[in-house]
């Protein structure tokens, strides 16, 4: 019977080492940090009467600035 011999450690792409790094950066926590804040003063200024400013800022939150803080991704260098 033939016996296995070890073989050589195949390269592991960047996708799967990245795989076990956390998904967000600091850029990330950030940004949905300064969307949380942008949506609350918007609702603290809808409850102060201001029905002009506090929609834009709540969709500004809600629609863009979320968003981006979920999607954005820190471009790295491309190795080969």
């Amino acid at each position: 019977m033939k016996k296995k011999g070890k073989t050589a450690p195949e390269k592991i792409s960047q996708k799967e080492s990245a795989e076990g790094t956390a998904p967000f950066s600091v850029i990330n926590y950030i940004l949905f940090a300064a969307g949380l804040l942008d949506i609350i003063a918007g609702w603290f200024l809808l409850r102060g009467g201001h029905i002009t400013i506090a929609p834009v800022m709540l969709i500004a939150g809600y629609c863009v600035i979320i968003p981006i803080a979920i999607i954005f991704r820190k471009k790295q260098p491309e190795t080969v």
